[in-house]
């Protein structure tokens, strides 16, 4: 009796001390969440972010707040993430000329998209539209390359940054069309677009949700979009193939990570609440209108996919000759 007495002992004080560390733990989220956009308001990361922070919101019963850590080729908000406590609380919206990109511009980048980081869902691909100033003397793809070439060096080209995707689409462009082209880097597509509706920069090879409503408004001028198809935010736009440069095809993403180490439950409960929010209609309108679209992924699709993207940026980068230290 005695044994079965202490043996019933033991057993209710493990459960409580199970208990009380469950209490001590809580139930994730518990507090608000954060998450780090790497470059500055207005370009597609951001948009991305705030994208789904409602719908978030609502799902996790918890705010989920959006805060812009832009600077050194978006490697300050990387770091941020990367050395930020994994408990689920700070997240990266990542951009995927920085995540897979930045690993081969950059000898120390000062984390790595592998071992830093747990994938959590996909959120948005955009391929990239070229769009001028107004007042420029061309009006399509074909008439910009033909002017490049009268007048080499002349025409200059905004970027979010030194290495970034459009850094790289400008260099692409140069070597398919033999053109010569003046970079101007930029600390987000944010301010790269101001300085294009300044007049102070001729040309920008950007994700369509950073430029759309300009566009619409007659502000600025789309040549052509870098998509297999027209999209349906930009209809009159043609496609890279159409407006005479085929072989001039590539897309931007942009996904959701939280540091290494984030319990596997904690990713899935974040996973489930992104990839409910990406499904709902008026989330997809609002990407298609901005020229970005939805797409769903569990951790592990986005884990193979971002392994796979950071091996043929490194080739592109490599062939293209960009490094940043």
């Amino acid at each position: 009796m005695n044994r079965i007495t202490l043996s019933m002992l033991a057993t209710t004080l493990a459960l409580c001390a199970a208990t009380g560390q469950a209490i001590a733990q809580g139930k994730y989220p518990e507090r608000p969440i954060t998450l780090i956009v790497p470059s500055a308001p207005g370009g597609t990361t951001d948009f991305t972010a705030r994208l789904v922070t409602e719908q978030l919101t609502a799902s996790l019963g918890q705010p989920v707040v959006v805060e812009n850590k832009a600077g050194a080729a978006g490697n300050i908000g990387n770091q941020t993430v990367a050395r930020a406590k994994p408990d689920g609380y700070t997240l990266l919206v990542a951009y995927s000329g920085y995540q897979v990109g930045n690993p081969h511009l950059f000898k120390k980048a000062g984390w790595d998209p592998i071992k830093d980081f747990a994938p959590v869902a996909m959120m948005t691909r955009a391929p990239q539209v070229v769009v001028t100033r107004v007042g420029l003397p061309f009006n399509t793809l074909q008439d910009l390359v033909a002017y490049a070439k009268a007048n080499p060096g002349k025409l200059n080209y905004a970027s979010s940054g030194n290495g970034s995707i459009q850094h790289i689409a400008g260099e692409m462009l140069q070597q398919q069309t033999g053109t010569t082209l003046t970079h101007v880097p930029y600390k987000g597509a944010g301010p790269a677009v101001q300085d294009l509706l300044g007049g102070n920069v001729d040309l920008f090879i950007t994700t369509p949700a950073s430029v759309v409503s300009q566009i619409k408004a007659g502000k600025l001028r789309a040549l052509a979009v870098t998509s297999e198809a027209r999209l349906t935010s930009l209809p009159d736009v043609p496609t890279v193939a159409e407006a005479g440069v085929p072989q001039f095809k590539l897309d931007s993403w942009f996904a959701l990570y939280a540091p290494a180490g984030t319990p596997a439950d904690v990713v899935q409960a974040l996973n489930q609440a992104v990839n409910k929010a990406l499904q709902l209609p008026d989330v997809k309108k609002r990407a298609e209108d901005s020229g970005t679209t939805t797409e769903v992924m569990t951790p592990a699709q986005l884990g193979s996919f971002t392994k796979k993207e950071l091996d043929f940026w490194g080739q592109v980068i490599t062939k293209a000759n960009i490094t940043l230290d």
